[in-house]
């Protein structure tokens, strides 16, 4: 018997013609760890809220949902709160008191735990998920990673038959990512938990999991287990983009047999069938010099007199008309330099130029006129109108014919409120409304959360277009494999000063954890390949497939 199945699910929003959900069927086993895919704004996020009774949109449905044999509809507030978990994108949106062992004490506060019992499950839970030392911290104190691990906690410690996930990995560094989807993988060996997980960046997540269903426009198109669906995908297909680069590589360049789904089952079986005759490409052209559009030199700040410094002799300098991607751990102080340069946050020592002139001598708000904009991370934040139409009307009224060259169809959008959109749908009229200020300097914080592979792409354009026409962009982001491909300089931010900086070629061919998956498959095999791209490049000059 199912443990989760939906039946010819539809869901329909109020004053929307259109359903968001249609003629949705799937069904999961106990013990399942299974994929959510698809496009950005495909249903995917109320796909899940429509399985958690508590986090249910007000809408219109027919077809059913039934957990562990009974309908959703029908289960008692305990057991719906117990045994269906949900972990959301946003860590902070979930955390709901002022110490971890509170955070820790809350579900089982609620399902009225005998206090012994209590205790010791905290203390097993702390001692399962390393966190011990942190039992007594403010969980505002904590790392995006830490705070996601602490979220993930919270709702195994009410031991859920059900773990549901709305892309958790959003706004964590590669290394924390891949250690939250570690523990997914342990919880769901080691409990057998069954496990749905709404993700886009699927590098390590599908290799761990047991079937994969794919949504398009709404409605689930496939489900199968993972080799399988990804081997008979056609090489052309869209969705394909967004998947593993051992599954990319397989497709691009006309491999056989099984269809590997990790860097590990890649370097084994797919590049010993490629000549290495050539092994590296010719480095790109490097681009002209211009002048510094930013330059910030011995510059510390921190957010309270007596706190630690968050940078801390920060030196360093991006030309204009460059794309200039900073990457680092979260706490690094990335979001933090984008703020000084925005004018949000003030250095109590050191200097900060933007084209050529001090920051301080921006008066009378002429830094934000046509000059620097900021995208932040939490984009809910530029919001202050009823609908998506009236945002952009806000900054331009003209916003169509000012817009007509954006790669997106902002169109479905524009009736209805920006809290309803998804996570991506929010990303891409954020963007837009910032697009519409006409920024000599762009400031974007993680713009890529939430986009699917082809989203990516366009975004690409976009800001490639912009820095054709001489606006400097400078982005922070933890998608390493945009970077790789998009970026025309990468700097790591390590403890509040830039350890590094190079060309994307140089810079993340020398990485071992901070790098892509197409560089981790050839290593060893071509140098300076850091993209799919490239890695296909070279096997095709070098006569494909032995």
């Amino acid at each position: 018997m199912a443990l989760l199945a939906a039946e010819h699910l539809t869901v329909t929003f109020p004053e929307c013609e259109a359903p968001v959900l249609s003629d949705v069927s799937f069904s999961l086993n106990a013990g399942d760890f299974a994929v959510l895919c698809g496009a950005t704004g495909c249903g995917k996020t109320t796909l899940l809220r429509m399985c958690k009774p508590e986090l249910t949109p007000l809408c219109t449905q027919s077809g059913s949902i039934s957990f562990d044999g009974q309908p959703l509809s029908a289960l008692d507030n305990r057991t719906s709160a117990a045994k269906i978990g949900f972990v959301m994108q946003h860590p902070e949106q979930q955390i709901v008191t002022d110490r971890v062992w509170h955070e820790l004490a809350f579900g089982l506060e609620n399902l009225n735990t005998p206090p012994d019992i209590m205790r010791r499950r905290i203390a097993e839970i702390a001692s399962y998920f390393g966190i011990e030392e942190l039992l007594d911290r403010d969980p505002a104190t904590l790392s995006g990673g830490q705070k996601q691990l602490l979220n993930l906690a919270s709702v195994m410690i009410m031991q859920p038959k059900l773990l549901l996930l709305d892309e958790p990995t959003a706004q964590l560094d590669p290394i924390a990512a891949a250690d939250f989807l570690t523990t997914l993988h342990r919880l769901n060996r080691d409990f057998s938990v069954t496990i749905l997980l709404a993700e886009h960046r699927l590098e390590e997540v599908i290799p761990h999991s047991t079937t994969l269903l794919l949504m398009e426009q709404g409605t689930v198109l496939m489900q199968d287990a993972p080799r399988a669906l990804l081997k008979k995908m056609p090489a052309d297909a869209p969705v394909l983009a967004g998947m593993p680069a051992a599954v990319r590589l397989y497709h691009a360049l006309g491999m056989r047999g099984e269809c590997p789904l990790s860097v590990s089952e890649a370097r084994q079986n797919l590049m010993p069938q490629l000549s290495c005759a050539c092994d590296h490409l010719p480095e790109p052209a490097p681009r002209p010099e211009t002048e510094p559009a930013v330059q910030i030199t011995g510059a510390y700040f921190r957010y309270e007199k007596n706190g630690r410094d968050i940078l801390n002799d920060l030196t360093f300098s991006v030309q204009t008309g460059a794309l200039y991607c900073l990457i680092g751990g979260n706490g690094a102080g990335k979001s933090t330099v984008l703020g000084v340069l925005s004018g949000l946050n003030h250095c109590y020592a050191g200097k900060v130029m933007i084209f050529g002139k001090r920051i301080q001598e921006y008066k009378h708000r002429t830094l934000h006129q046509n000059c620097v904009t900021l995208l932040p991370q939490d984009v809910q934040t530029v919001f202050l109108r009823n609908t998506a139409a009236e945002e952009l009307a806000e900054i331009d009224r003209h916003f169509a014919e000012t817009l007509a060259d954006f790669p997106f169809d902002l169109t479905p959008l524009l009736s209805r409120h920006p809290y309803d959109l998804s996570g991506g749908e929010q990303q891409l009229l954020a963007l837009a409304k910032v697009m519409l200020t006409k920024p000599r300097l762009l400031l974007l914080d993680e713009p890529t959360k939430g986009l699917d592979a082809q989203s990516k792409a366009r975004l690409a354009d976009v800001l490639h277009g912009l820095t054709a026409q001489g606006v400097t962009v400078l982005m922070v982001t933890h998608d390493i494999e945009f970077a790789a491909c998009h970026t025309d300089r990468c700097g790591f931010l390590s403890r509040g000063a830039l350890i590094s900086t190079d060309i994307p070629t140089r810079f993340f061919s020398e990485n071992a954890f901070y790098t892509t998956a197409a560089s981790r498959i050839s290593r060893g095999y071509y140098r300076q390949t850091v993209t799919v791209e490239q890695v296909v490049q070279l096997g095709e000059q070098n006569g494909g497939c032995r």
